[in-house]
């Protein structure tokens, strides 16, 4: 890489973490091309990025971050799984490393919150925001309907009344 894209690389990470919610380090330990493809297809259809960059480049773009204390865990052959969800990066990375001995978790940051590989795992194992999104609507949609099945129960009681004394006097 020569000066200008060294420059342009930091300038894009520095962005990268100024807007994500959660940055995950991992550390490769020998995936195959096709391994880190699936990987990053996964992290893609989470909404999330894992990239791979040099060590010295990210340590200066994460100086003036949030995640500034992450630069102690770039140590090695390691990339940045990162989203803006706090918990779809985490998860993917978390799943994948379960059946894949290749790839281990170093550790991670959530804004200041500078986490280890326990606290991305506990991350992991949140449910997402979307998620979360449908189990919020689904609460406010049952007070909805318990109400609407509270209205129309006398009237359904009325007509149970009456059906019964129709056919009382019908017999």
């Amino acid at each position: 890489m020569d000066r200008a894209q060294k420059t342009e690389a930091v300038a894009e990470l520095n962005r990268t973490f100024n807007e994500v919610g959660v940055v995950v380090v991992t550390r490769n330990l020998g995936l195959t091309v096709a391994q880190s493809t699936e990987l990053r297809i996964k992290m893609r259809e989470a909404g999330a990025t894992y990239k791979v960059s040099k060590n010295k480049l990210a340590k200066i773009a994460l100086k003036d971050t949030d995640y500034a204390g992450l630069s102690d865990l770039l140590t090695g052959p390691v990339a940045l799984a990162t989203s803006t969800d706090p918990v779809a990066a985490a998860k993917v990375v978390s799943d994948f490393a379960k059946t894949n001995d290749k790839l281990e978790i170093v550790g991670g940051g959530m804004g200041t919150t500078v986490l280890d590989v326990k606290g991305v795992n506990a991350l992991a194992s949140l449910p997402s925001l979307d998620e979360l999104r449908a189990k919020i609507v689904g609460l406010v949609q049952a007070p909805a309907t318990k109400l609407a099945q509270l209205s129309n129960a006398p009237a359904a009681k009325l007509a149970r009344v009456f059906g019964a004394y129709g056919a009382k006097d019908a017999a």
